[in-house]
Protein backbone atom coordinates (compact mmCIF):
# COMPACT_ATOMS: atom_id res chain seq x y z
CA UNK A 1 0.00 0.00 0.00
CA UNK A 2 2.86 2.34 0.71
CA UNK A 3 4.03 1.81 -2.88
CA UNK A 4 0.61 2.69 -4.26
CA UNK A 5 0.31 5.79 -2.12
CA UNK A 6 3.70 6.98 -3.40
CA UNK A 7 2.96 6.49 -7.11
CA UNK A 8 -0.48 8.07 -7.27
CA UNK A 9 0.59 11.55 -6.17
CA UNK A 10 3.46 11.49 -8.66
CA UNK A 11 1.11 10.57 -11.51
CA UNK A 12 -1.34 13.27 -10.43
CA UNK A 13 1.43 15.89 -10.33
CA UNK A 14 2.65 14.88 -13.79
CA UNK A 15 -0.86 15.07 -15.21
CA UNK A 16 -1.47 18.44 -13.59
CA UNK A 17 1.84 19.76 -14.94
CA UNK A 18 1.02 18.55 -18.44
CA UNK A 19 -2.42 20.09 -18.21
CA UNK A 20 -0.93 23.41 -17.16
CA UNK A 21 1.55 23.30 -20.03
CA UNK A 22 -1.24 22.61 -22.51
CA UNK A 23 -3.34 25.37 -21.00
CA UNK A 24 -0.49 27.89 -21.29
CA UNK A 25 0.52 26.87 -24.80
CA UNK A 26 -0.50 29.28 -27.54
CA UNK A 27 -2.55 27.64 -30.28
CA UNK A 28 -0.92 27.62 -33.70
CA UNK A 29 -2.17 30.45 -35.91
CA UNK A 30 -4.49 29.24 -38.63
CA UNK A 31 -4.24 32.40 -40.74
CA UNK A 32 -1.09 34.29 -41.70
CA UNK A 33 -1.74 37.86 -42.88
CA UNK A 34 0.92 39.97 -44.62
CA UNK A 35 0.36 43.47 -45.99
CA UNK A 36 3.18 44.19 -48.44
CA UNK A 37 2.53 47.89 -48.09
CA UNK A 38 3.91 47.54 -44.54
CA UNK A 39 6.24 44.56 -44.97
CA UNK A 40 8.75 45.61 -47.62
CA UNK A 41 11.77 43.48 -48.57
CA UNK A 42 15.05 45.38 -48.03
CA UNK A 43 16.88 46.41 -51.21
CA UNK A 44 19.84 48.24 -49.61
CA UNK A 45 22.72 47.54 -50.01
CA UNK A 46 21.23 44.76 -52.18
CA UNK A 47 17.88 43.08 -52.64
CA UNK A 48 17.63 40.63 -49.73
CA UNK A 49 17.71 37.24 -51.46
CA UNK A 50 17.47 35.21 -48.24
CA UNK A 51 14.35 33.13 -47.65
CA UNK A 52 12.69 32.10 -44.40
CA UNK A 53 10.61 28.90 -44.17
CA UNK A 54 6.91 29.06 -44.91
CA UNK A 55 4.74 29.46 -41.83
CA UNK A 56 2.62 26.48 -40.72
CA UNK A 57 -0.62 28.47 -41.07
CA UNK A 58 -2.90 26.62 -43.55
CA UNK A 59 -4.48 29.90 -44.71
CA UNK A 60 -2.32 32.71 -45.99
CA UNK A 61 -3.65 36.16 -46.82
CA UNK A 62 -1.56 38.65 -48.81
CA UNK A 63 -2.32 42.30 -49.58
CA UNK A 64 -0.28 43.48 -52.57
CA UNK A 65 -0.22 47.17 -53.53
CA UNK A 66 0.61 48.27 -57.07
CA UNK A 67 2.58 51.53 -57.07
CA UNK A 68 5.08 53.52 -59.11
CA UNK A 69 8.53 53.81 -57.53
CA UNK A 70 12.04 54.93 -58.37
CA UNK A 71 14.45 52.00 -58.11
CA UNK A 72 18.15 51.46 -58.80
CA UNK A 73 18.64 49.11 -61.76
CA UNK A 74 22.45 49.48 -61.67
CA UNK A 75 24.93 51.46 -59.56
CA UNK A 76 23.88 55.13 -59.68
CA UNK A 77 21.24 54.36 -62.29
CA UNK A 78 17.77 55.33 -61.00
CA UNK A 79 14.75 54.25 -62.97
CA UNK A 80 11.04 55.04 -62.73
CA UNK A 81 9.48 51.60 -62.39
CA UNK A 82 6.00 50.13 -62.11
CA UNK A 83 6.01 47.77 -59.13
CA UNK A 84 4.25 45.36 -56.85
CA UNK A 85 4.96 46.59 -53.33
CA UNK A 86 7.44 49.32 -54.25
CA UNK A 87 10.41 47.09 -55.18
CA UNK A 88 11.69 45.24 -58.24
CA UNK A 89 11.16 42.37 -58.04
CA UNK A 90 8.20 42.67 -55.71
CA UNK A 91 7.61 40.69 -52.52
CA UNK A 92 8.26 36.95 -52.21
CA UNK A 93 5.21 34.84 -51.38
CA UNK A 94 5.97 31.48 -49.76
CA UNK A 95 3.33 28.88 -49.00
CA UNK A 96 3.00 25.12 -48.72
CA UNK A 97 1.24 22.73 -51.07
CA UNK A 98 -2.39 22.52 -49.99
CA UNK A 99 -2.51 25.96 -48.37
CA UNK A 100 -5.46 28.24 -49.05
CA UNK A 101 -4.16 31.48 -50.52
CA UNK A 102 -6.19 34.69 -50.38
CA UNK A 103 -5.04 37.62 -52.48
CA UNK A 104 -6.03 41.28 -52.40
CA UNK A 105 -4.42 43.53 -55.00
CA UNK A 106 -4.84 47.31 -54.66
CA UNK A 107 -3.97 49.57 -57.58
CA UNK A 108 -2.37 52.73 -56.19
CA UNK A 109 -0.84 53.62 -59.58
CA UNK A 110 -2.25 56.13 -62.09
CA UNK A 111 -2.93 53.56 -64.84
CA UNK A 112 -4.66 50.15 -65.17
CA UNK A 113 -2.77 47.02 -64.17
CA UNK A 114 -3.51 43.38 -63.36
CA UNK A 115 -1.91 40.31 -61.81
CA UNK A 116 -1.24 36.79 -63.12
CA UNK A 117 -0.26 33.94 -60.77
CA UNK A 118 1.45 31.08 -62.60
CA UNK A 119 0.96 28.99 -59.43
CA UNK A 120 -2.84 29.28 -59.47
CA UNK A 121 -5.42 27.10 -61.18
CA UNK A 122 -8.13 29.73 -61.51
CA UNK A 123 -10.08 31.29 -64.41
CA UNK A 124 -8.34 34.38 -65.74
CA UNK A 125 -11.60 36.31 -66.00
CA UNK A 126 -12.15 35.75 -62.27
CA UNK A 127 -8.72 36.73 -60.93
CA UNK A 128 -6.74 38.46 -63.65
CA UNK A 129 -9.08 41.19 -64.84
CA UNK A 130 -7.97 44.78 -65.29
CA UNK A 131 -7.66 46.76 -62.05
CA UNK A 132 -8.33 50.43 -62.56
CA UNK A 133 -6.60 53.14 -60.48
CA UNK A 134 -7.93 53.27 -56.91
CA UNK A 135 -9.67 49.92 -57.48
CA UNK A 136 -8.86 46.50 -56.02
CA UNK A 137 -9.53 42.83 -56.61
CA UNK A 138 -9.78 39.93 -54.17
CA UNK A 139 -9.67 36.22 -55.02
CA UNK A 140 -8.55 32.91 -53.52
CA UNK A 141 -7.07 29.62 -54.67
CA UNK A 142 -5.53 26.47 -53.27
CA UNK A 143 -1.78 26.08 -53.87
CA UNK A 144 -2.08 22.63 -55.42
CA UNK A 145 1.21 22.56 -57.36
CA UNK A 146 4.63 22.93 -55.72
CA UNK A 147 7.53 24.73 -57.36
CA UNK A 148 9.05 28.16 -58.04
CA UNK A 149 6.55 30.34 -59.89
CA UNK A 150 6.37 33.72 -61.59
CA UNK A 151 3.74 36.31 -60.71
CA UNK A 152 3.43 39.28 -63.07
CA UNK A 153 1.20 41.97 -64.52
CA UNK A 154 -0.73 40.72 -67.53
CA UNK A 155 -2.06 44.03 -68.87
CA UNK A 156 -1.32 44.60 -72.59
CA UNK A 157 1.21 45.26 -73.87
CA UNK A 158 2.53 42.68 -71.40
CA UNK A 159 6.15 43.16 -72.45
CA UNK A 160 5.91 46.82 -71.40
CA UNK A 161 4.55 46.04 -67.94
CA UNK A 162 7.19 43.35 -67.41
CA UNK A 163 10.12 45.45 -68.62
CA UNK A 164 8.96 48.16 -66.22
CA UNK A 165 9.37 45.84 -63.21
CA UNK A 166 5.98 44.24 -62.54
CA UNK A 167 6.89 40.74 -61.34
CA UNK A 168 7.85 38.70 -58.30
CA UNK A 169 8.36 35.10 -57.17
CA UNK A 170 5.98 32.72 -55.42
CA UNK A 171 7.37 29.60 -53.76
CA UNK A 172 5.13 26.60 -53.09
CA UNK A 173 6.89 23.95 -51.01
CA UNK A 174 5.91 20.30 -51.55
CA UNK A 175 3.63 18.91 -48.85
CA UNK A 176 6.39 16.61 -47.56
CA UNK A 177 9.31 18.94 -48.27
CA UNK A 178 12.01 18.85 -50.92
CA UNK A 179 13.60 15.61 -49.70
CA UNK A 180 16.70 17.34 -48.32
CA UNK A 181 17.44 19.84 -45.57
CA UNK A 182 18.85 23.13 -46.80
CA UNK A 183 21.06 25.24 -44.54
CA UNK A 184 20.51 28.39 -46.62
CA UNK A 185 17.84 29.31 -49.15
CA UNK A 186 17.86 32.16 -51.65
CA UNK A 187 15.46 33.50 -54.28
CA UNK A 188 16.91 34.68 -57.59
CA UNK A 189 14.65 36.44 -60.13
CA UNK A 190 16.26 37.09 -63.49
CA UNK A 191 14.82 39.82 -65.71
CA UNK A 192 15.66 42.41 -68.34
CA UNK A 193 15.47 46.20 -68.49
CA UNK A 194 15.13 48.04 -71.79
CA UNK A 195 16.00 51.72 -71.39
CA UNK A 196 17.70 54.60 -73.13
CA UNK A 197 18.68 58.22 -72.58
CA UNK A 198 16.91 60.59 -74.93
CA UNK A 199 19.47 63.36 -74.33
CA UNK A 200 22.69 63.95 -72.41
CA UNK A 201 22.12 63.94 -68.67
CA UNK A 202 18.49 62.83 -69.00
CA UNK A 203 17.02 60.03 -66.93
CA UNK A 204 16.63 56.64 -68.55
CA UNK A 205 13.39 56.19 -70.45
CA UNK A 206 11.66 52.94 -71.47
CA UNK A 207 12.80 51.66 -74.87
CA UNK A 208 9.89 49.63 -76.19
CA UNK A 209 11.49 49.12 -79.61
CA UNK A 210 14.53 47.45 -78.01
CA UNK A 211 12.20 45.20 -76.01
CA UNK A 212 10.43 44.09 -79.16
CA UNK A 213 13.83 43.36 -80.74
CA UNK A 214 15.09 41.53 -77.60
CA UNK A 215 18.05 43.86 -77.09
CA UNK A 216 18.18 44.60 -73.33
CA UNK A 217 20.15 47.38 -71.72
CA UNK A 218 20.59 45.33 -68.53
CA UNK A 219 20.00 41.69 -67.63
CA UNK A 220 19.78 41.43 -63.87
CA UNK A 221 19.32 39.23 -60.84
CA UNK A 222 16.74 40.58 -58.38
CA UNK A 223 16.31 43.91 -60.09
CA UNK A 224 19.80 45.39 -60.19
CA UNK A 225 22.85 44.71 -62.34
CA UNK A 226 25.91 43.23 -60.57
CA UNK A 227 24.57 43.92 -57.06
CA UNK A 228 25.79 40.59 -55.65
CA UNK A 229 29.38 41.19 -56.75
CA UNK A 230 29.81 43.89 -54.10
CA UNK A 231 27.36 42.17 -51.75
CA UNK A 232 27.86 38.41 -52.13
CA UNK A 233 25.44 35.82 -50.81
CA UNK A 234 27.06 34.38 -47.68
CA UNK A 235 27.03 30.72 -46.64
CA UNK A 236 29.17 28.44 -44.49
CA UNK A 237 31.50 25.63 -45.47
CA UNK A 238 29.46 22.43 -45.67
CA UNK A 239 26.14 24.20 -46.21
CA UNK A 240 23.54 22.74 -48.52
CA UNK A 241 22.26 25.79 -50.41
CA UNK A 242 18.93 25.88 -52.23
CA UNK A 243 18.23 28.45 -54.94
CA UNK A 244 14.70 29.20 -56.15
CA UNK A 245 15.31 30.65 -59.62
CA UNK A 246 12.47 32.38 -61.46
CA UNK A 247 12.86 33.99 -64.86
CA UNK A 248 10.58 37.01 -65.36
CA UNK A 249 11.95 37.70 -68.85
CA UNK A 250 10.13 39.20 -70.60
CA UNK A 251 12.12 37.78 -73.52
CA UNK A 252 15.27 35.82 -72.72
CA UNK A 253 15.93 32.39 -71.27
CA UNK A 254 18.21 31.99 -68.24
CA UNK A 255 20.96 29.37 -68.11
CA UNK A 256 21.71 29.13 -64.39
CA UNK A 257 25.22 28.05 -63.41
CA UNK A 258 27.55 28.32 -60.40
CA UNK A 259 31.22 28.56 -61.35
CA UNK A 260 33.26 25.97 -59.41
CA UNK A 261 30.31 23.87 -58.25
CA UNK A 262 27.82 21.37 -59.62
CA UNK A 263 24.17 21.04 -58.71
CA UNK A 264 23.62 17.72 -56.99
CA UNK A 265 19.86 18.30 -57.24
CA UNK A 266 17.86 20.29 -59.78
CA UNK A 267 14.07 20.21 -59.55
CA UNK A 268 12.63 21.07 -62.99
CA UNK A 269 9.20 21.19 -61.33
CA UNK A 270 7.90 20.86 -57.78
CA UNK A 271 8.05 17.06 -57.58
CA UNK A 272 11.15 15.92 -55.62
CA UNK A 273 10.90 12.54 -57.37
CA UNK A 274 11.83 14.30 -60.63
CA UNK A 275 15.11 15.74 -59.26
CA UNK A 276 18.14 15.60 -61.54
CA UNK A 277 21.68 15.12 -60.19
CA UNK A 278 25.14 16.12 -61.33
CA UNK A 279 23.91 19.11 -63.35
CA UNK A 280 26.35 21.80 -64.52
CA UNK A 281 23.88 24.29 -66.07
CA UNK A 282 20.11 24.20 -66.35
CA UNK A 283 17.85 26.42 -68.48
CA UNK A 284 14.92 28.36 -67.03
CA UNK A 285 12.65 29.77 -69.76
CA UNK A 286 11.05 33.19 -69.61
CA UNK A 287 7.99 32.74 -67.43
CA UNK A 288 9.41 29.62 -65.76
CA UNK A 289 11.10 28.58 -62.55
CA UNK A 290 13.28 25.79 -61.18
CA UNK A 291 14.92 24.84 -57.90
CA UNK A 292 18.65 24.20 -57.56
CA UNK A 293 20.76 22.72 -54.75
CA UNK A 294 24.49 22.43 -54.22
CA UNK A 295 26.64 21.65 -51.20
CA UNK A 296 29.86 23.55 -50.47
CA UNK A 297 31.77 20.68 -48.85
CA UNK A 298 35.26 21.07 -47.45
CA UNK A 299 37.94 19.76 -49.84
CA UNK A 300 35.45 20.03 -52.71
CA UNK A 301 33.52 23.24 -53.33
CA UNK A 302 34.67 24.51 -49.96
CA UNK A 303 35.74 27.89 -48.63
CA UNK A 304 36.09 30.52 -51.30
CA UNK A 305 34.29 32.79 -53.76
CA UNK A 306 31.96 31.37 -56.42
CA UNK A 307 30.26 33.25 -59.23
CA UNK A 308 26.65 32.51 -60.16
CA UNK A 309 25.63 33.53 -63.66
CA UNK A 310 23.41 33.00 -66.60
CA UNK A 311 25.75 31.07 -68.88
CA UNK A 312 24.51 33.13 -71.81
CA UNK A 313 27.51 35.38 -71.26
CA UNK A 314 26.34 38.29 -73.38
CA UNK A 315 23.56 38.57 -70.78
CA UNK A 316 25.89 37.98 -67.83
CA UNK A 317 28.04 40.87 -69.03
CA UNK A 318 24.95 43.09 -68.88
CA UNK A 319 24.51 42.40 -65.18
CA UNK A 320 23.33 38.83 -64.52
CA UNK A 321 26.28 37.76 -62.40
CA UNK A 322 26.81 37.63 -58.65
CA UNK A 323 29.06 36.06 -56.03
CA UNK A 324 28.64 33.47 -53.29
CA UNK A 325 31.04 33.80 -50.36
CA UNK A 326 31.61 30.47 -48.66
CA UNK A 327 33.15 30.79 -45.21
CA UNK A 328 35.69 33.55 -44.62
CA UNK A 329 38.31 33.32 -47.37
CA UNK A 330 41.43 35.33 -46.64
CA UNK A 331 41.39 37.08 -49.97
CA UNK A 332 39.01 37.52 -52.85
CA UNK A 333 40.24 36.00 -56.07
CA UNK A 334 40.19 38.20 -59.15
CA UNK A 335 37.60 36.61 -61.38
CA UNK A 336 36.79 37.39 -64.98
CA UNK A 337 33.11 36.41 -64.62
Amino acid sequence: MRFVKFVVPVVMIAAATAGAAIGNAKPAATVERIDFDKTVRPTTPAYDARLAPASPAPVKEFRIPIKDATVQIADSVPYHAWTFGGTVPGPVLRVRQGDSVRITVVNEAPMPHSIDFHAARIPGNVAYRMIMPHDSITFAFVARDPGAFLVHCGTPPVVMHLMQGMYFAMIVDPKNGWGTTADKEFVIVESEFYAQRTSAGADLQPDYASAQNKQPTYVVFNGRAFQYKANPLKVNVGDRVRFFVVNAGPNLDSDFHVVGALFDRVYPDGNPAHALDGVQTYPVPAGGGAVFETTFKANESGEGIYAFVTHSFADAEKGAVGMIQVGTPRQYATMAH
